[in-house]
């Protein structure tokens, strides 16, 4: 292996690692995918990643002037095609080869942006927050599994933004006690969370299912290649979202609803064998 070769694996082995620190059920889907794609959507994923880290996490710091350096250097690593970077190293590449939009990665760092400052959303900058921090997400994506086909990416790219529209609101829904009490955040507009009840919960859900239902028509319409990765993120996010159904509102605003490792491992097997006997 020669030494860019080398640097090559060594900032795409920072990207995996940082998914799989992060997400295990991400990590998951990621493994079901073609192995020539797995790398791309680690590298995807450890960008966004590091991008909400600098708005969520990093308290003690000016998180306006780390996100603005981490804009720079996104865009610097982009044009030169490295950075000292590991994780804007493997990223750029992913960008280069798949050619992925400016306009998606800045519509990311905007939503990055908005939690900065923003804590209560109304409809507009709700849509506005879901399309950078989640729909966009799922372009980059589709643009890797794709690989090319810009014909397959146009027709799937509504149902792509969908489905990480679907997942997004899941994960609001899962934190929504961290986010208010935490952060003093609220992404529902019009939500008053010291009045959560269960008609405001089941409407938040009634949307996220007809997201699914579009989300789920273009998973297969998806190259073989990437369609059970998608699909087993895809269970993966239905079981969660049946289960906080199943939960009242009250504890819904008070804990966070998880799914069990076992389980987990109960629906890649059940995923497997119907994406194996073409059941989907």
């Amino acid at each position: 292996m020669d030494a860019i070769k080398l640097y090559d694996e060594v900032s795409v082995r920072c990207s995996r690692l940082t998914t799989r620190a992060y997400s295990t059920s991400f990590s998951l889907g990621i493994r079901c995918l073609n192995s020539k794609l797995r790398d791309p959507i680690y590298s995807i994923y450890g960008f966004v990643r590091f991008g909400d880290e600098i708005v969520d996490t990093f308290h003690a710091s000016d998180k306006k002037r780390l996100l603005d350096k981490f804009r720079h250097d996104t865009y610097e690593a982009i044009a030169d095609g490295i950075s000292l970077n590991p994780i804007l190293h493997s990223f750029q590449k992913v960008v280069r080869n798949f050619g992925i939009e400016r306009a998606v990665i800045e519509q990311f760092l905007k939503s990055m942006e908005m939690d900065i400052d923003k804590k209560q959303h109304d409809q507009a900058s709700y849509e506005e927050y879901i399309l950078g921090s989640a729909e966009v997400v799922g372009l980059m994506c589709l643009r890797v599994f794709c690989n090319g086909d810009d014909g397959l990416y146009q027709a799937l790219k509504s149902k792509a933004m969908k489905l990480g529209a679907a997942f997004q609101k899941i994960n609001f829904l899962r934190d929504l006690n961290a986010d208010f009490n935490g952060m003093s955040r609220v992404y529902f507009p019009g939500v008053d969370l010291t009045k959560f009840d269960q008609d405001t919960k089941d409407a938040i859900e009634k949307d996220i299912e007809e997201d699914f239902r579009q989300g789920y028509e273009g998973i297969m319409g998806l190259p073989r290649s990437s369609r059970f990765g998608v699909y087993m993120a895809y269970v993966y996010y239905r079981a969660l979202l049946r289960k906080i159904m199943n939960t009242p509102a009250r504890e819904v605003i008070e804990s966070r609803i998880r799914i069990r490792n076992r389980h987990k491992i109960r629906l890649l097997f059940t995923s497997y064998l119907r994406h194996q006997f073409n059941l989907l």
